[in-house]
């Protein structure tokens, strides 16, 4: 027989019971998890900034004399004093390099370190790619594209990056393209690849949307934004896009 409660009533079975304790841990579990969803992409953004602030900081900090520093008339420290100190001087040195002494102080420094046998390897490397990269109107990752590697059947997203030109270009039978093809989740490394444009297959996907893809491992997945009439089937490539007469988003 079941014991009465004193009100008269019946005591919930043992499995009721653990129905309800289910029930209220899964809820509280949900929970947890759209609180972490919530707050951990904002939490580690401001900590990756706050760390790259606090980093610079302590570099450039050191060099500004004491008398000049906030906290030597606030009774607290200013954080971001050495990010506006780096930004303010690269702006000088971009507005002094403008000028006609700047582009001749340039050029001389540039004939310097050309005749130092290492250091011009890799400083004329890195020019190339930051010039590339930051010029105006730039076309370095023009777009995504799938590319069959390490071997068919097998896709990869990779990132146009131009048309080849020279040596390169004549040792092929058929026009070829650049293409980087990053790792994960680290997509500032990767292969450069040499493909036809007939194995380059054009995806919709922007490329902000590829790295974040890259990054994350495939679990951030942009949508496909072609037409209705495109979707489920493959993509064009690269030789029926021109063929066609489309043009390259840039």
């Amino acid at each position: 027989m079941t014991t009465p409660e004193p009100d008269g009533q019946a005591a919930p079975k043992p499995e009721v019971r653990h129905g309800l304790t289910a029930r209220l841990m899964a809820r509280l579990r949900t929970y947890l998890i759209a609180g972490i969803l919530v707050t951990a992409p904002v939490g580690l953004t401001f900590w990756m900034v706050w760390a790259g602030i606090t980093f610079v900081d302590r570099l450039v900090t050191p060099l500004v004399p004491v008398a000049y520093r906030p906290e030597t008339y606030l009774p607290f420290s200013v954080p971001g004093l050495g990010v506006i100190i780096v930004v303010v001087g690269l702006v000088l040195i971009g507005a002094l390099t403008a000028g006609l002494v700047g582009r001749m102080v340039l050029r001389l420094s540039d004939r310097i370190v050309a005749r130092m046998p290492i250091v011009r390897s890799i400083y004329g490397t890195l020019k190339q790619i930051f010039e590339t990269v930051f010029a105006a109107k730039s076309k370095a990752f023009r777009q995504v594209v799938l590319v069959e590697y390490p071997r068919r059947g097998v896709w990869a997203i990779g990132f146009l990056t131009g048309e080849t030109e020279g040596e390169v270009q004549a040792q092929t039978e058929d026009p070829v393209v650049n293409i980087f093809l990053p790792t994960t989740p680290n997509p500032t490394s990767g292969f450069l690849l040499f493909l036809p444009m007939s194995e380059v297959r054009v995806v919709s996907m922007t490329v902000e949307e590829g790295i974040r893809m890259v990054m994350s491992g495939g679990i951030v997945a942009p949508p496909d934004r072609r037409p209705a009439g495109e979707r489920g089937m493959p993509s064009q490539t690269l030789a029926d896009r021109n063929a066609s007469g489309a043009t390259n988003r840039p």
